[in-house]
């Protein structure tokens, strides 16, 4: 059976995924600045965005393997989009542009569904309101034996971990403070039963930590 993967979820040195006040023009909200700095100046994170330069370093290898090797992708509401309840605004396709990075069937998780639709780069996005091994169950049929991708944010995350259905985490740490926000961590009371430490990275710019289920 495929396997489950967080590949490459950054969160801050106090434990948060997103600042406060999340909305279009700010997917991250406020407070979050340089979270993902350490994502957006290696070369890796150049070359996959058509720009030139960035620095050749160890982080290069985390940001290689976040996307473009899975079968399906699974993410909630809040990671497509900052709006809450019935959809308004049926021209949002993501913050991604017409070529967002996954290039597989990408599945929503909304307690309200919408027409599905295509991008460019294979990239189909699927609405659907289940629990998480319902929505792992039709990410695992579409992606056809490969691994499926569990993109975020930090609500979907907690779910999957919550009900052990995680196989494999790659967490980023990055030492920045937030202060407030989406916490990936909060009530998650039996992890330790669940999960383990497997590997821990340090550059100079972030925290690579390797976890795995038991």
């Amino acid at each position: 059976m495929s396997k489950l993967i967080v590949s490459t979820f950054t969160i801050s040195l106090d434990g948060y995924a997103a600042g406060i006040g999340q909305r279009q023009d700010a997917p991250f909200g406020d407070g979050a600045d340089g979270l993902h700095d350490w994502m957006t100046s290696t070369r890796a994170f150049h070359e996959t965005h058509g720009l030139e330069g960035g620095v050749e370093s160890a982080d290069d290898a985390y940001v290689r393997g976040a996307v473009g090797h899975f079968g399906a992708t699974i993410m909630g509401r809040n990671m497509f989009s900052a709006s809450r309840g019935p959809w308004e605004d049926l021209s949002w396709t993501g913050w991604w542009g017409d070529n967002p990075p996954y290039h597989n069937d990408v599945f929503v998780m909304t307690h309200h569904p919408r027409p599905s639709f295509e991008l460019e780069g294979g990239n189909a996005f699927h609405f659907v309101d289940g629990s998480p091994a319902e929505v792992l169950e039709l990410a695992r049929a579409a992606a056809d034996g490969k691994d499926v991708h569990l993109a975020g944010g930090a609500a979907t995350l907690r779910q999957y971990l919550a009900a052990g259905l995680v196989d494999d985490m790659r967490l980023t740490i990055s030492p920045v403070l937030v202060g407030a926000g989406e916490r990936l961590f909060d009530g998650l009371d039996t992890l330790p039963s669940h999960y383990r430490v497997a590997e821990q990275v340090s550059t100079a710019a972030a925290t690579h930590v390797h976890i795995v289920r038991r």
